[in-house]
């Protein structure tokens, strides 16, 4: 069984993502051990400047870089990653778990990822070109994970 690993930059607040981390987080464990990783987000003041946006990228990137399990297949999830269907992505995620046996999957803060966590990446994934708050993206991408793994298996919940 593969373990999927998701690394995210701050915690939920709001119950009703809760609730939806918590509902896919059970459903995908019937095809696959998941592993929800949180690192802290960094305080920025409501209108930084660019050193101190740097400053938060810098600190964010080295907290995910020090969770990264060893051995793991590396997902940052970015705008300018790659862009694929469902389906597609169930056998991108099925020829992974061929070659390793933990994928992680990274969501950065407020303001991305750094250029260092991305090129840590085997290949980048992004579901849209439009922006998602950073804890929505988290369902998102759990939704995703659940949905490829339904195919993966044959899954009415495909459709």
């Amino acid at each position: 069984m593969i373990k999927i690993n998701i690394i995210a930059v701050g915690k939920l607040k709001e119950k009703y993502l809760k609730d939806a981390v918590e509902e896919y987080t059970k459903r995908i464990n019937a095809y696959a051990k998941i592993n929800i990783i949180e690192v802290n987000e960094c305080k920025c003041p409501d209108n930084p400047s660019p050193s101190q946006i740097a400053q938060v990228l810098q600190k964010e990137g080295q907290d995910i870089i020090s969770k990264i399990p060893k051995g793991s297949l590396v997902i940052p999830m970015c705008i300018e990653g790659e862009q694929l269907t469902s389906e597609a992505f169930s056998k991108k995620l099925e020829s992974f778990s061929l070659e390793y046996s933990q994928i992680t999957f990274v969501i950065g803060g407020s303001f991305g990822l750094t250029d260092e966590v991305k090129a840590l990446g085997k290949i980048k994934l992004s579901f849209s070109k439009m922006t998602f708050p950073h804890q929505l993206m988290r369902v998102i991408l759990l939704e995703q994970i659940y949905r490829a793994l339904s195919i993966s298996n044959n899954s009415k919940y495909h459709k």
